[in-house]
């Protein structure tokens, strides 16, 4: 089965844990893009939500397909935030932020009673490290803070658009994409050096917020894991 298959059943299956009444927190990226779609068939079929996005083209999907959005400013609550993820290992520790939505995502994630997360059988790992890690900075100083990166062991480079411009992030900041030389076995210890540097907003490592996945594979079969 392709990937995409396997993406549009995960959708589906992810869909209909939504209840009238909810609401829903948006992901961002390419499998969460999916769950968009498939939830504007299911507004559509009566169920009543609203939902906050965590990225502005996901804000945009929404809203073309009539799903009411809130303000994520005059929200403090969100019941169910669903969500893809770049890589997940067994305790349910994770690299996201492919799609540049990292810090909003993992805010989205802090704010929400629940969170479920929606990958393909690929995106399993026994440790993290082998996806680059996205690193949100601010633009002041942002070659001083990439040296400082850099001298704690930590190397990369700058996500850039087709044109060789630097990619901006919802936030009006920089990415920089950190590719490790080996798995992590303290991911959590890296997370902790790398946020002490001035001039990181945040980074795609995400701890201790998961509930629930909900995993496609290759063969066709979609699992709910609690």
């Amino acid at each position: 089965m392709q990937l995409e298959e396997i993406k549009r059943k995960i959708a589906k299956k992810a869909v209909r844990l939504i209840q009238d009444g909810m609401t829903i927190g948006l992901g961002t990226g390419t499998t969460a893009q999916f769950f968009i779609e498939e939830l504007i068939s299911r507004y559509k079929e009566g169920v009543k939500f609203k939902a906050i996005a965590s990225s502005v083209k996901s804000e945009i999907l929404a809203s073309k397909g009539g799903i009411p959005l809130i303000d994520p400013k005059k929200v403090a609550s969100i019941d169910l935030s669903i969500d893809g993820a770049d890589e997940v290992d067994p305790l349910k520790q994770m690299i996201k932020g492919g799609g540049g939505a990292l810090l909003r995502e993992k805010i989205m994630a802090s704010m929400s009673k629940e969170v479920v997360i929606i990958i393909d059988e690929t995106k399993q790992v026994e440790k993290l490290g082998k996806h680059p890690l996205p690193v949100e900075i601010i633009p002041y100083g942002c070659l001083a803070t990439k040296k400082k990166l850099e001298k704690l062991g930590y190397h990369g480079s700058w996500r850039k658009n087709e044109d060789r411009s630097f990619f901006i992030t919802d936030n009006n900041n920089y990415i920089f994409d950190i590719q490790f030389d080996s798995p992590r076995d303290n991911p959590m210890h890296d997370q902790k050096q790398i946020r002490q540097i001035p001039g990181i907003v945040e980074t795609g490592f995400f701890f201790n917020l998961v509930q629930k996945l909900i995993i496609g594979y290759l063969n066709g079969e979609v699992k709910i894991v609690g």
